[in-house]
């Protein structure tokens, strides 16, 4: 019996000719972004789970419903991020990004 994947319930393939109007979205906003001297930051996705749980709380629908988590191979607690604040602040943190200004 042949088993038939389909793209899971809430997400999307973004395909052409979506996709390269997307491209060209993304484009036109970092070309304003770098005019006011903004760069990207792209962190990791997946961060230790205590990030999140520290950073929006445990009681929270995000921790309790919305967090794949799972521990790796050494026991850490490891989560796919579910939003991107808490690894920029983290990033930004670690990397002493306040004092390259």
């Amino acid at each position: 019996m042949s088993q038939s994947f389909k793209v899971i319930p809430g997400t999307k393939d973004l395909l052409p000719p979506e996709s390269t109007h997307w491209q060209n979205v993304e484009q036109t906003i970092r070309e304003h972004l770098a005019h006011y001297a903004y760069d990207e930051i792209r962190t990791p996705i997946l961060e230790n789970t205590n990030l999140f749980v520290r950073s929006i709380g445990t009681e929270t629908g995000v921790v309790q419903k919305e967090m794949y988590t799972f521990d790796d191979k050494g026991g850490d607690s490891v989560t796919m991020r579910p939003e991107g604040t808490a690894s920029v602040v983290r990033s930004y943190i670690e990397n002493n990004l306040a004092r390259q200004d």
